[in-house]
């Protein structure tokens, strides 16, 4: 069993104006198997906390550690990251002009796993992958997430997941902007990684809609850089009726 652990976690952006705290203690412990949803209104270090996590430059750990099973995930570099077993789903995928998208997922299968899988076995897992997430098999010629909706770009992001197969899935809003039939899709997706009780999912989102197809073993709320409260999937329904006006401080705002 693996086990992501973060203690004490402060980290700041820079701004026009100097260096802006965003995490401000975050305490969170993430094991093999179980889903945690993390939960809060805009501003609140929800997708900060996730791109900490994967390394990313605009963002600048001032104190706190990150260990996966006792390694230190912040003396990596983003590759090494991955390698390890981290994976972040993004809100916002990028476009890679030029790079299709069976080259691009077989070359990180490579450089994860160490050796190239074999290309008739790959072929027919990434088929099958696309055809569970009813994602058309033209676009694996195509360039990655060029000219792709919304809804694809986050289909791509579970294909990626569910090939990949991490210790740990960091997913930054994939709900967001998808209607309801892609949003089931993309969640059964989810759930089939899950299924194997291996990896560990740090689930971040503004709604709990996603929670109704996911549902979570632990819920954190994040607010003004902080966990301000956390529970059970209980939580979660509680927030769906009462919102996050009485987590709300002088410093945070929906």
């Amino acid at each position: 069993m693996a086990t992501l652990e973060i203690h004490d976690l402060h980290v700041s952006v820079e701004t026009k104006e100097g260096p802006k705290p965003i995490l401000r203690g975050v305490d969170l412990t993430v094991a093999s198997g179980e889903t945690h949803a993390i939960m809060g209104p805009n501003g609140s270090g929800k997708s900060t906390l996730a791109y900490s996590l994967a390394g990313h430059p605009k963002y600048t750990v001032t104190s706190g550690t990150v260990t996966l099973d006792g390694a230190d995930v912040l003396a990596m570099t983003v590759d090494q990251r991955a390698r390890a077993g981290m994976f972040l789903a993004m809100q916002y995928p990028v476009e890679v002009s030029g790079v299709s998208v069976t080259n691009f997922l077989r070359t990180a299968k490579t450089a994860i796993d160490g050796t190239a899988p074999k290309l008739r076995t790959w072929t027919k897992d990434v088929k099958a992958a696309m055809d569970l997430l009813r994602m058309d098999p033209e676009f694996a010629s195509r360039s990655v997430n060029e000219g792709f909706s919304g809804g694809e770009k986050k289909r791509h992001e579970i294909l990626q997941l569910e090939l990949l197969k991490p210790k740990f899935a960091i997913l930054d809003e994939t709900d967001s902007g998808l209607d309801v039939d892609a949003l089931r899709v993309v969640s059964e997706g989810v759930n089939r990684v899950l299924e194997g009780g291996e990896v560990g999912l740090l689930l971040i989102t503004h709604y709990t809609r996603i929670l109704r197809y996911i549902r979570p073993d632990f819920v954190h709320v994040f607010v003004d850089g902080r966990i301000a409260e956390q529970g059970g999937p209980e939580l979660a329904d509680r927030l769906e009726d009462e919102g996050y006006d009485r987590f709300l401080t002088d410093g945070a705002t929906v």
